[in-house]
């Protein structure tokens, strides 16, 4: 089964359009990783003080992640991970969550709406 990998960011008020123009900016190196499937940037509620921001890769298993954490493409991608836009946009440093998949269902492509466990 695949592997999620999840960074929650808590970005400061007002700072939101800069934190959204890095991540657009920035020059993303996944998809020449093996086991990388889908990126996404996720927006997410107000919380005391803060907009709460999550990333969130699909992997193809927690091998692949792991690899990815230890390429030449993850150095890259992180460089300028602490440059000030980044810095002054973000209340402290994000929160890796990571999870196995244990039960995967998406819609088929076919007619009908019934779901499909894969």
């Amino acid at each position: 089964m695949s592997f999620i990998a999840m960074n929650r960011f808590k970005v400061r008020p007002g700072s939101e359009a800069d934190f959204e123009t890095v991540w657009k900016d920035r020059e993303s190196r996944l998809k020449e990783v093996p086991g990388f499937q889908e990126f996404r940037l996720l927006k997410g509620p107000e919380g005391e003080g803060y907009r709460l921001y999550s990333s969130h890769v699909i992997w193809d298993s927690w091998s692949d992640f792991e690899a990815w954490t230890k390429s030449e493409q993850f150095r890259d991608a992180h460089r300028n991970a602490g440059n000030g836009n980044t810095q002054s946009a973000l209340m402290g440093p994000p929160q890796f969550e990571g999870f196995e998949t244990v039960l995967h269902q998406k819609r088929r492509e076919v007619a009908g709406t019934r779901l499909a466990a894969v």
